[in-house]
């Protein structure tokens, strides 16, 4: 029976590759010379770690890491930037995960949908990934098409693609 996999993984090397980047557009800018600016990726928690003289500057950041990582091919989702920037002493901070995989939640919230189009296929959360087989590859690629209007706020992936 074919099947396909629906996945969220970010490429290490790509992620790292984009960080580059934008530590190396920021320090040649001009609104940011001279003052304190850390960008650092903890690779081992997929965590990235924003330092600057304010909050403004923090957004600059922000929108030059989501500007590049697009060039980059990585999904503007894949940075959560759900928490707030926090002042400590004189520099503002945040912290910004990087979603990798898909959480129980948001493969709940994909299974749903699947159900709610009414497809003939069957659906299965399998740890990170959830995997969607059905009798023919028309309904399998009916299910692809659909995924790509929903917004779940996670970067999807179809993968695996077996007939």
């Amino acid at each position: 029976m074919p099947s396909f996999d629906f996945s969220s993984k970010v490429d290490l090397q790509t992620l790292d590759n984009a960080i580059n980047v934008v530590s190396k557009e920021i320090t040649n800018r001009f609104d940011f010379k001279g003052s304190h600016v850390l960008i650092d990726l903890n690779k081992k928690d997929f965590k990235l770690t924003l330092e600057a003289d304010s909050d403004m500057k923090i957004q600059q950041i922000i929108d030059v890491l989501i500007s590049r990582s697009m060039k980059q091919g990585l999904a503007a989702e894949v940075y959560d930037l759900s928490k707030e920037p926090y002042v400590s002493g004189k520099i503002t901070k945040q912290e910004v995960p990087v979603r990798n995989g898909i959480k129980q939640e948001d493969a709940k919230k994909i299974v749903k949908q699947i159900k709610d189009a009414g497809l003939k296929v069957q659906v299965a959360i399998m740890d990170d990934i959830v995997r969607v087989t059905g009798k023919k590859i028309d309904d399998l690629q009916e299910v692809i098409q659909a995924s790509k209007t929903w917004d779940l706020g996670i970067a999807l992936q179809t993968v695996n693609m077996k007939s």
